[in-house]
């Protein structure tokens, strides 16, 4: 037994004394350490949770079309609509200790730490969700003990300033698994076509393991691996006392079923219509292209997918893939602007170009009825009479000439009506209208209708011959279907953030800019086209291909140039416009110009079918009279084609037509004379110089 010296024993105790009081020290000045860096967190502004989430593009019938995002796909949901089964996985392989711990456990990472150095390697890892959850916001994924230390003062950030649930929110939200897909409702999606809150155990375990190697852990890269981990999870779960064994066992066995890969790679509709989305939100409403990509937006749109499936059907239908010809089309609601359906061009995939919105072409004759809107302002009438005849038309003081020719070089060498030349798209009546009006006349009304590409006031002008937009051109027939009220396009309803706020609303933009009863009447005309008995020997309507497509009151005009063909068409509740020819504007091959009418006809078919038969409205300053369309004096039961025609109250023809009664009554007619209302008479004033006739229509 060893005997201590008083000296022996004083020094021992001094010795425990100061080994004490060193702990003691230590233990003070680690409490002072600690407190300050407790401090230190706490009065660092409150870290931001904000990473770029996948915005949904939603259709106007609430079909998801599409997304935008910056090469993450996430789409940011509440904690309590992720469901049960996802969180008891997480916490069960990632954190037991979650609720327990303030964001870091200092025993795991020191057996951590110890592990590491004995192994020599940093396989070894300890980090705790909020510790992940801090690397994958502000640091890299590098093992290094200065990122260690970083990652531990983030999560002692977090802590101190968001609840638990705010964090394993924010952690399911942002973690990857795999092929692009961040947070668990992108992966619910991206591995099993649903969301987060359907997905069993078995289906939730297998993706809780994926996030600790997704190159190596996805069911579409290794799935014998996939379900080794899953098992892995499940067991963590067991231990956890989340499942029972009987329970665990059984999800082990449970087959499931994943997504195909085409439904990986994720569904796009209407890939030209969410183009023109982007372009119209950041050009037209200042929207930040990195908020649409990142910001988590629920985008609203006015598109009916039916109606984009119906025009793009038929699209793929009615033109050949392998040739050149391309197309664009655009149907929209003429009484609010709401486009219900795009299509830029034939194949996306093969050209992204957007033909319906950056595309500028010569619309052709689908300019006429601008040009005779204003003449109606200036006086003229449906059964205004201007020769057609072979024209060579001098101007700018005798230094110009223009010859325009109808088609096929086909002319009436007579009087006809506007009526009758609107149906058969007679030139030469179209460019006396317009030298009569004034070419800057024709530019002027086109601009009110909403025409904003520059026009240059000449003579070929009232022939389309000044580049146009396919939508422009579109929504500048609105005028005609709703009363005179010029409309401005609408692509998206609302947009509101992933908190359900609304960010933006687009509103209904309406301008009584033109009189109705005009309109009534422009629209009464352009039904013209579709009538074959408006037909004349030297010129058939040029709607009559298609006239027996549609069962309702529809009007419209097409318009053709060397390189373009053109249909514009509308009934109360829809209009289409449809654009065929070569990107690089080389002429139409035979058979080329037909495609524009056949997609517009299927399409407006397809499109109204089921939908009421609504008739155009008609003001009652309007009225309406049967005439003969051919010299546009009232009809009698003689008179071989009689059509109703819509004329404004006051100027309607009072007198009858009598070219078609019986020889008896023709050669009474003739004893009286050569009156000016008798048959010669009228011949003879049929013969009047077109000029002169134009100022006995003016009131």
């Amino acid at each position: 037994m060893e005997v201590l010296t008083r000296t022996a024993y004083h020094k021992r105790r001094r010795l425990w004394t100061k080994i004490l009081w060193f702990g003691v020290l230590v233990i003070f000045f680690s409490f002072l350490t600690l407190s300050a860096l407790v401090l230190y967190a706490y009065q660092m502004e409150r870290p931001s949770l904000s990473v770029p989430d996948t915005t949904v593009v939603y259709s106007a019938d609430g079909e998801r079309i599409g997304e935008f995002h910056q090469g993450e796909h996430r789409y940011w949901i509440p904690l309590d609509q992720m469901g049960n089964t996802i969180v008891d996985a997480t916490l069960a392989i990632e954190d037991r200790r979650f609720y327990d711990h303030y964001g870091f456990d200092p025993i795991r990472i020191t057996r951590a730490a110890l592990t590491n150095v004995l192994s020599g390697s940093k396989a070894q890892g300890a980090s705790t969700i909020t510790q992940q959850y801090a690397r994958n916001l502000f640091l890299t994924h590098d093992k290094t003990w200065a990122r260690k230390w970083h990652e531990a003062l983030y999560a002692l950030r977090l802590e101190l300033h968001y609840s638990k649930k705010e964090i394993l929110e924010g952690y399911l939200n942002t973690i990857y698994y795999g092929h692009g897909a961040y947070g668990i409702e992108a992966a619910a999606n991206l591995y099993f076509q649903k969301n987060a809150d359907e997905l069993t155990y078995s289906e939730a375990a297998l993706l809780a393991g994926i996030p600790k190697g997704p190159s190596i852990y996805s069911p579409f890269v290794d799935e014998e691996r996939a379900f080794t981990r899953q098992h892995t999870v499940l067991r963590s779960m067991e231990e956890a006392g989340t499942l029972s064994p009987e329970e665990r066992a059984g999800y082990e066995s449970a087959p499931l079923t994943f997504a195909s890969s085409q439904e990986t790679e994720g569904k796009r509709v209407a890939p030209y219509f969410q183009d023109a989305v982007r372009q119209w939100l950041a050009e037209e409403h200042g929207f930040d292209p990195a908020m649409l990509d990142g910001g988590g937006l629920e985008i609203h749109t006015t598109l009916h997918s039916g109606l984009q499936k119906h025009a793009e059907d038929i699209i793929s239908r009615e033109l050949d893939p392998d040739h050149e010809l391309e197309t664009a089309l655009v149907a929209m609601d003429p009484r609010t602007g709401d486009v219900r359906a795009l299509v830029g061009g034939k194949n996306y995939t093969d050209s992204p170009f957007n033909r319906a919105t950056q595309a500028k072409r010569h619309p052709g004759s689908t300019m006429k009825p601008f040009l005779y809107y204003a003449a109606l302002e200036h006086g003229l009438k449906p059964n205004s009479m201007l020769k057609s005849e072979e024209t060579t038309f001098v101007f700018d003081e005798g230094r110009d000439e223009y010859k325009p020719s109808n088609f096929n070089h086909r002319y009436a060498d007579d009087y006809i009506t506007m009526l009758q030349a609107l149906a058969v798209s007679d030139n030469i009546f179209a460019i006396k209208t317009h030298f009569l009006l004034g070419f800057e006349d024709l530019l002027h009304t086109a601009g009110r209708f909403g025409i904003e590409s520059p026009l240059e006031a000449n003579p070929s002008l009232a022939l389309g011959t000044s580049d146009v937009g396919v939508l422009e051109m579109t929504k500048s027939y609105s005028p005609f279907a709703n009363g005179g009220y010029r409309i401005t396009p609408r692509l998206v309803e609302k947009i509101e953030d992933r908190d359900g706020n609304i960010l933006f609303e687009a509103n209904m933009e309406r301008k009584q800019e033109f009189n109705p009863a005009h309109t009534a009447i422009m629209t009464d005309l352009m039904k013209g086209m579709f009538e074959p008995e408006l037909s004349a020997s030297f010129g058939a309507v040029t709607g009559g291909s298609i006239s027996n497509v549609l069962d309702r009151p529809v009007a419209g005009k097409s318009g053709s140039t060397q390189s373009d063909s053109w249909m514009i068409g509308y009934t109360p509740q829809l209009l289409t416009g449809v654009w065929t020819g070569y990107d690089d504007a080389r002429f139409l091959e035979s058979g080329d110009a037909a495609h524009s009418k056949q997609i517009w006809a299927k399409f407006m078919k397809k499109s109204l079918d089921g939908e009421l038969k609504l008739s155009f409205p008609v003001p009652k300053n309007v009225t309406e009279v049967s005439i003969n369309p051919a010299n546009g004096l009232l009809a009698t039961e003689h008179c071989p084609v009689s059509r109703p025609t819509l004329f404004y109250k006051g100027t309607e023809p009072t007198e009858y037509c009598n070219e078609h009664i019986g020889e008896l009554e023709e050669e009474t007619f003739e004893t009286e004379g050569d009156s000016e209302d008798s048959p010669s008479g009228r011949e003879d004033k049929k013969k009047e110089k077109w000029l002169d006739r134009f100022t006995d229509w003016i009131p």
